[in-house]
């Protein structure tokens, strides 16, 4: 194992969580290899895919009441996935009461185990590397679980179930070599107290817009995909193609470009895809078009609350708590959505109904979004998703400048480092374009926030964009 030591924890703590992930994605979470496994023994698949994804969505929120710990997550994750694997015998079995034990206990355990990646995510990833970690997890996950719904349909669906299981123990193996520095973990990033009241509104908003969004996406696995199930073959491996192509696409968009327009361009392509769902046919090509729009905006969207979510984490203590509860609304929206799906094709409801619905989640999650952008750009304004001071003009970014007065004034050279600041630059970036050392960008930092009487670079931004109707 001396290769696997060798890796950084960046590296260690994304392979564990993205073979994790492969699990809950091709199994728990209307996997293709339960989905096939019930065929298999001609069983119903809707009452344990609601079982499965209930137990998940307690343990992902629940998860922050007794991980409190970068050493407990340690042993969270570690536990969690044992478990997981032991509930995955009785599925070599004819179904029978111990399905339903081990998805319950297969679907709590695998959400606190996710919950408690957040430990891993803030200590081993540093704050502006964030979206891109979420982009790398989701996308290697989603290749893992392509993998296996590919052997699933065109093997066995035992041959998936044993890849699951091999998923696990990867996972728990590389877990067993990822190791923290708890000293430092529960000081590194404390946000003022300010922030953290701040941190719960915005969490809160967030949770709503996820909650609310993620209901299309409940809809899709229970009226879109049943829809296009004879096409067994594509459905297997080009599922998740879209949504890796928008996940790799927005990980290295330049700079420069505005992950916040994503957000609308995600929007305007989940409407497509229920409207082309409304009037296309159910052949291949049908389903290349609707698929590639509903599952690339899905793409934009993860991204958009996995990389905010990361982010929060340097405003608490707890990080398996807002983790957990930020990706328990996912899963609330994604159980409601299949819910309302499942009543919908009960009661023989035609196409357009279903688009209206979906339509209408769209226009509430449009209206929640300026106010969420207006919360969420003073507590993370360089946060590549969000607007801020960067997209003002000259005269509104000199009154954000001048509006709060410092305690001392601020040297030319201060002024130039807060403006840098302010439009969410990095210390490298901000020596890169002032020309000076990081050292010397760090002590100009520093003084600002003397000056301010303030103790971080989020704290700073918030004092100055406080009053300001973003």
């Amino acid at each position: 194992m001396a290769w696997l030591t060798a890796w950084n924890g960046r590296t260690k703590s994304i392979l564990a969580f993205s073979f994790l992930s492969a699990y809950i994605l091709s199994f728990l979470f209307e996997g293709q290899v339960l989905h096939r496994l019930l065929d298999f023994h001609q069983g119903d698949a809707s009452g344990y895919i609601i079982l499965a994804i209930g137990a998940h969505f307690l343990g992902l929120f629940t998860c922050g009441l007794f991980t409190r710990s970068a050493k407990r997550a340690w042993s969270v994750m570690l536990g969690g996935m044992g478990v997981s694997l032991l509930a995955m015998f009785p599925f070599f079995f004819s179904p029978s009461f111990l399905w339903s034990v081990g998805l319950i206990l297969g679907g709590y355990a695998s959400g606190a185990t996710l919950a408690a990646w957040g430990f891993f995510l803030k200590a081993f990833t540093p704050n502006e590397g964030r979206l891109k970690t979420c982009a790398d997890v989701l996308i290697l996950s989603n290749l893992i679980m392509v993998t296996i719904n590919v052997c699933t349909a065109y093997l066995s669906p035992f041959l998936g179930l044993v890849m699951i299981m091999l998923c696990l123990l990867v996972a728990m193996v590389v877990t067993w070599h990822l190791t923290f520095d708890e000293e430092g973990q529960g000081e590194r990033g404390r946000g003022s107290r300010r922030s953290k009241g701040e941190l719960r509104t915005a969490l809160l908003l967030l949770c709503l817009f996820i909650a609310v969004l993620t209901i299309n996406s409940g809809l899709m696995y229970e009226v879109m995909n049943p829809a296009f199930e004879h096409l067994t073959v594509l459905t297997s491996w080009y599922w998740a193609v879209p949504y890796m192509a928008a996940l790799f696409v927005m990980r290295n968009l330049p700079r420069g470009v505005k992950h916040s327009r994503m957000l609308y361009m995600g929007m305007g392509m989940m409407v497509g895809a229920f409207i082309g769902f409304m009037i296309l046919g159910r052949d291949a090509v049908d389903y290349l078009l609707i698929d590639t729009l509903m599952l690339a905006a899905c793409g934009v969207f993860d991204l958009f609350w996995w990389s905010i979510l990361a982010e929060m984490l340097d405003y608490t203590e707890n990080p398996s708590l807002v983790f957990g509860i930020g990706l328990s609304a996912n899963v609330l929206g994604v159980l409601s959505g299949g819910l309302i799906g499942m009543m919908a094709m009960s009661t023989q409801r035609i196409n357009a109904e279903i688009t209206v619905m979906a339509l209408t989640v769209v226009c509430i999650t449009l209206a929640i979004l300026p106010l969420l952008n207006s919360r969420l750009v003073r507590l993370l304004t360089t946060h590549a998703y969000l607007e801020a001071y960067d997209t003002m003009g000259p005269s509104k970014q000199m009154a954000i400048l001048y509006q709060t007065e410092a305690l001392d004034p601020l040297t030319v050279r201060e002024q130039e480092v807060l403006g840098e600041i302010l439009a969410g630059k990095s210390n490298r970036e901000i020596a890169a374009a002032l020309y000076i050392t990081e050292n010397t960008v760090k002590t100009h930092a520093r003084n600002i926030y003397s000056k301010y009487a303030v103790h971080s670079r989020a704290e700073l931004i918030s004092t100055l964009l406080k009053s300001e109707d973003l």
